[in-house]
């Protein structure tokens, strides 16, 4: 089992990327930091060992693909001048799109395999239909020399890591482009959760979508809601009994309104629920006449109309004389 951990490597091929594993194979003296020529799906690529697993897969997801050599001094050369080449297979393909017609689509970036065989073009796009790039395909290959080009659609929130920038917070980088390797669902519920308010700009990031940021607290948020008191339950406090009004989950206090007092706050150790609270001493005639009338069921008009003695119990029938 040990020999089995030292075998497995985690592999990027972008410096804040989504990780592989690839078996070791007959690479040795491998440390962090590391380039090593790996083969993908997309065919030969350079990547750089960023940690070795401590555990391993799960074999019923398929074998592991191993690591073919350490990356030389040549490799690393040839590398850039593809990464030259992308650049200009970028500008290509945005002057072509314009030549064709072909709007609302965005050329991001683009990923030539290590051994010059691929050619991957990511874009996106906000139209509904499918784009055609057959032609756009074959201008790329004869005029850049590709064998194989294919295009592949991204999310906003892919172009936002790929170009990075400022934050919509203020920081100088996205965490997208600093930290985040895999992007989180995120929902509004996140938002409601945590009290942000629901503002477009407030829960909005760069990328248009909401941010990614929403769900660094949401567990702590949602975790201490559920010790605390809901919204008007009634609860005993040092003070009395009083009525919640409102919730701090950052503090893990209460803010609760006492008869003749106002509203105080209150940690959660010093609140217990109350099931009645008009049978206690502390709460004065109002408040016990408050907390009868939100327990007792009130009937509407409607029952009214439609049950003249509304006093009868169901199901009862008057006697015959």
């Amino acid at each position: 089992m040990e020999e089995q951990k030292k075998n497995i490597v985690g592999i990027r091929f972008v410096k804040i990327g989504k990780m592989y594993h690839f078996e070791k194979g007959k690479v040795d003296d491998l440390t962090v930091g590391d380039k090593v020529v790996v083969e993908t799906s997309r065919g030969l690529q350079i990547g750089e060992v960023a940690q070795f697993i401590e555990n391993p897969v799960d074999p019923s997801e398929g074998p592991l693909r191993q690591l073919i050599r350490r990356a030389t001094p040549r490799d690393l050369a040839q590398r850039q001048i593809y990464q030259q080449k992308e650049d200009e297979v970028v500008e290509y393909s945005r002057k072509r799109l314009r030549e064709l017609g072909i709007q609302e689509v965005k050329i991001v970036t683009t990923e030539i395999s290590f051994d010059g065989n691929r050619c991957t073009v990511l874009f996106c796009t906000e139209r509904e239909d499918k784009v055609e790039f057959k032609s756009l395909k074959q201008d790329i290959h004869k005029q850049l020399n590709v064998p194989s080009v294919e295009l592949k659609q991204v999310g906003p929130r892919d172009v936002a890591k790929c170009l990075g920038g400022m934050g919509a917070c203020g920081l100088d980088k996205r965490c997208c482009s600093r930290f985040l390797t895999e992007f989180n669902s995120i929902s509004i519920r996140m938002a409601k959760e945590q009290g942000i308010s629901l503002t477009p700009t407030e829960i909005t990031g760069m990328c248009g979508r909401l941010r990614c940021c929403l769900v660094y607290e949401y567990d702590f948020y949602v975790k201490s809601r559920q010790a605390l008191p809901k919204r008007n339950s009634h609860v005993t406090t040092p003070l009395g009994v009083g009525k919640v009004m409102d919730i701090n989950p950052l503090k893990s206090s209460v803010y609760v309104e006492l008869p003749e007092i106002g509203v105080r706050e209150f940690t959660k150790e010093e609140v217990e629920p109350t099931v009645d609270p008009g049978n206690l001493p502390q709460a004065s005639a109002e408040f016990k006449n408050e907390a009868q009338n939100e327990t007792k069921p009130q009937r509407t008009e409607e029952f009214k109309k439609s049950n003249p003695n509304p006093n009868r119990r169901p199901g009862h029938r008057p006697t015959r004389k």
